[in-house]
């Protein structure tokens, strides 16, 4: 399992928030559990209520929690969003946001678990709905989060912002996954 602190974007903080932290592990069947865990004041925060869990657009709206995976050398990657409402959103890019028709195979699963101060959703993606990896290179993934306060506003968390203003999909924010269990060669 390896663990990451996200880090707030410097032009929106969020007091409410005392860390965010995003694991990553690999499981059997070459499938990738990812967990959030938020701490802080959760009743200053505006979460989204359950809600049956299907593909919806514009989750990253509110808050959501995010994971960006590509293949190293390879402008394509994919774009997964879950929401602590049980909702969730999948997209494909052929490269910098130039989205591709696409639906995934199997929906991801995800579990939320809130107490207090802190809340914690885990989802687990399928093997086949990662980006194709026939080379069995390394893949690259951006952790990221939107937190939306009761007043509306916005934080936006991720491993790194190479950017003055949040931008999820910029490359330079993933990190590589030197770990050949999540390789796969048949996609």
């Amino acid at each position: 399992m390896t663990k990451h602190n996200l880090i707030c974007h410097p032009s929106a903080g969020n007091i409410a928030v005392t860390g965010l932290l995003a694991e990553l592990q690999p499981l059997p069947e070459h499938r990738l559990r990812l967990r959030y865990e938020l701490t802080g004041d959760l009743m200053q925060l505006r979460m989204p209520a359950p809600q049956p869990p299907v593909a919806v657009d514009g989750l990253w709206e509110h808050t959501c929690f995010e994971a960006f995976i590509g293949v190293e050398g390879d402008a394509s990657y994919h774009e997964f969003n879950f929401s602590p409402s049980g909702q969730w959103a999948a997209y494909s890019f052929s490269d910098y946001r130039l989205r591709n028709d696409w639906t995934v195979r199997q929906m991801p699963m995800i579990s939320v678990t809130r107490t207090d101060g802190r809340l914690l959703l885990e989802a687990v993606i399928a093997a086949a709905d990662l980006p194709p990896n026939r080379a069995g290179k390394p893949f690259q993934l951006g952790l990221t989060a939107v937190i939306e306060s009761n007043d509306g506003s916005h934080s936006y968390w991720a491993l790194h912002h190479p950017e003055s203003c949040p931008n999820f999909h910029h490359r330079a924010g993933f990190i590589s996954l030197f770990n050949a269990y999540l390789t796969h060669k048949k996609l």
